[in-house]
């Protein structure tokens, strides 16, 4: 035995991603005023610099972002959203082609267009149901019904980034989390989306102690049948713990990471690759011999 997973495969444009044992997604950020790395990558020559970098570290894929989705960020346009990534996500795919590139948008229109420029995934912080959407903008459902090989990743969150720290509110974090998800994932299936995966958000209009009340529940989520992708790199539930800034939490990041993998995380989502990709290492070894 050398993996606790379930054996998950996921078809990404015709390219089989078998995650049986667990893979780490790199965040690129092409954004001026993301929580720990706004303004870093703006550059397509740092943007490319970037994604080398995170592949040489292990990274399968590359979560590629142009709207900045952290508490309080300023809404933009879709056409603003798209001046960001389309060059850069262009010239992954011309100069990484074994990358999977995946686009982290809630706008359909916008899923589109870099699904026809060649894009494997589509990561969706709305779970579909948009944010500050204008009537005329695509369904993500409708856009991705037409792409039976892309995998949909659909998250959490209460209320959307402009207000969603105000005043979070959970009877039982886990339950309601679930909940939603279940709805989604409905909603997906029947729109006739096949490959999901699953992000409990944490983050996002979540307080502190509910991050980690959700993050205590992972194994709850493995119920669901899908992948589980676990995003904790960075973010306020570890630095504002501890009172310091987002880039001084990684070792924090990798004890959550590996025990993540123990609950049942195929996907880590992180800033920092080669730590992430480590600690799979390390939770490989374990399981190869016999240790959990």
């Amino acid at each position: 035995m050398d993996t606790l997973l379930p054996h998950y495969s996921l078809n990404l444009r015709g390219k089989l991603l078998e995650l049986e044992k667990p893979v780490v997604m790199g965040i690129l950020n092409l954004t001026p005023d993301s929580f720990s790395d706004g303004g870093e990558f703006l550059n397509l020559t740092d943007a490319l610099k970037q994604t080398e970098k995170m592949l040489k570290d292990g990274a399968r894929i590359i979560d590629i972002g142009g709207y900045s989705s952290r508490p309080g960020a300023i809404h933009i346009s879709a056409n603003e959203e798209i001046i960001r990534i389309k060059e850069v996500v262009r010239q992954i795919l011309r100069e990484f082609p074994e990358a999977f590139v995946s686009i982290d948008t809630f706008r359909g229109k916008i899923a589109l267009e870099m699904l026809e420029l060649g894009a494997h995934i589509i990561n969706d912080i709305s779970a579909g149901q948009g944010i500050n959407s204008l009537p005329d903008e695509k369904s993500m459902f409708e856009v991705l019904a037409a792409f039976q090989d892309v995998p949909y990743i659909m998250m959490h969150m209460q209320g959307h980034p402009q207000n969603m720290q105000n005043n979070p509110v959970y009877e039982d974090v886990v339950e309601e989390v679930w909940q939603f998800f279940v709805e989604r994932i409905n909603a997906a299936k029947d729109a006739g989306i096949k490959d999901i995966i699953i992000d409990p958000g944490f983050g996002f209009g979540k307080e502190i102690l509910h991050n980690y009340q959700l993050f205590g529940g992972l194994e709850q989520f493995s119920e669901l049948g899908l992948p589980l992708l676990v995003g904790v790199s960075r973010k306020s539930m570890l630095y504002r713990l501890f009172d310091t800034q987002p880039k001084d939490v990684l070792e924090l990041a990798s004890i959550l990471h590996f025990k993540a993998l123990e609950m049942g995380a195929h996907i880590l989502r992180a800033h920092d690759v080669k730590e992430a990709v480590r600690t799979v290492e390390l939770f490989q070894y374990f399981i190869k011999n016999g240790i959990i």
